[in-house]
């Protein structure tokens, strides 16, 4: 029973991932977030970065929100995801002043709580979460606990046009991230299961770090 009961948890996850990923919601609101994602080599926007943050300039363009938020990498990084979204956001046409870094993130967890600190001091308390399809139901969830309106608005809603074998890892690498997350909820700390979270993700880990 056990067996069938976490198959069938895992089962939901799985629906409820790509039900997010097929449905942009975006609404007026007081923000556009736009996620981090692989820089190249080179300093440029890799291709899932860079989808996300036109996506998120399209956004704010069409009069979504006025203000655009991009997240991840170390504070002051010029290679930060953050701080060549911006670049690549500001060269889009919005303007320098509109576009803001959530930076000293490098988990989406991290990418949550510097954003909120963000939005609080500006006053702002609702958001069009931008990101990979697959990526917003985790993202939706970290984001909503830190107390954000979040507004989920995929890059793509066309999950058919993703192969169906990295579809289907990606999905059952998110499920296990949202599990994750409900360990937390349990009280299990963030930080016991930062070596696996960094392991499924691809991440350094920071485990013993200054």
């Amino acid at each position: 029973m056990a067996l069938l009961a976490g198959v069938a948890q895992f089962a939901y996850l799985a629906y409820r991932i790509n039900r997010t990923g097929s449905r942009d919601q975006a609404t007026k609101a007081d923000v556009v977030v736009v996620l981090g994602a692989q820089v190249d080599a080179s300093g440029q926007a890799g291709p899932d970065l860079q989808s996300r943050t036109l996506h998120g300039v399209a956004l704010v363009q069409a009069g979504f929100a006025r203000h655009l938020i991009c997240t991840g990498g170390y504070r002051g990084d010029r290679l930060s995801a953050a701080a060549v979204a911006c670049r690549l956001a500001v060269a889009q046409g919005v303007p320098a002043t509109n576009v803001l870094l959530a930076e000293d993130s490098m988990t989406t967890w991290e990418d949550a709580r510097a954003t909120a600190l963000l939005m609080r001091q500006q006053g702002w308390r609702s958001a069009i979460l931008v990101s990979h399809p697959l990526h917003l139901e985790r993202a939706r969830l970290l984001f909503e606990g830190e107390g954000i309106a979040v507004h989920p608005s995929p890059t793509s809603t066309n999950l058919a046009g993703i192969p169906w074998r990295h579809r289907a890892w990606l999905t059952a690498r998110e499920a296990v991230g949202i599990l994750w997350i409900g360990l937390s909820e349990l009280g299990v700390p963030y930080e016991w299961t930062d070596g696996f979270s960094r392991w499924v993700y691809g991440l350094p880990s920071l485990v013993g770090a200054d």
